[in-house]
């Protein structure tokens, strides 16, 4: 069973936070907990931060079944754009350059690769009942 965690208004520019998801994207989550925790990369750490509360919200939905069992990996991470803060910044002959703060949203799902089988028993109908009997 899968499980998701939002991170939201990231005061880190999209484009800089995708090359730093795309690093992890697919991955088991023990390693991509030891690419983020040794990427010196600015974002790396709220993603690192971000993966540990996925793992926490599975563990809240999945009580039955241990972490270690379970093969947990990236499934999907979205990076989208957020707000943008538009500041004036002064220019040479009195003119003013327009500077975008930009901001993004992550979202992050997990998903275990041993999904626990249930039993689904099948109840034959009176048409299969008939065409056995001949």
């Amino acid at each position: 069973m899968e499980a998701i965690a939002k991170l939201r208004n990231v005061p880190t520019s999209p484009r800089k936070m995708r090359v730093i998801a795309d690093m992890i994207r697919g991955k088991k989550v023990s390693s991509a907990l030891s690419i983020l925790k040794y990427e010196p990369k600015h974002g790396a750490a709220k993603l690192e931060k971000l993966l540990l509360s996925a793992i926490s919200n599975w563990e809240a939905k999945n009580e039955d079944q241990r972490l270690e069992e379970a093969d947990l990996y990236i499934k999907s991470i979205t990076v989208d754009s957020g707000k943008i803060l538009k500041r004036l910044r002064p220019a040479p002959q009195g003119r003013a350059h327009r500077i975008r703060k930009r901001s993004n949203h992550v979202t992050m799902v997990i998903d275990s690769l041993n999904e626990p089988k249930i039993a689904v028993e099948v109840e034959e109908s009176d048409d299969t009942k008939s065409d056995n009997k001949e």
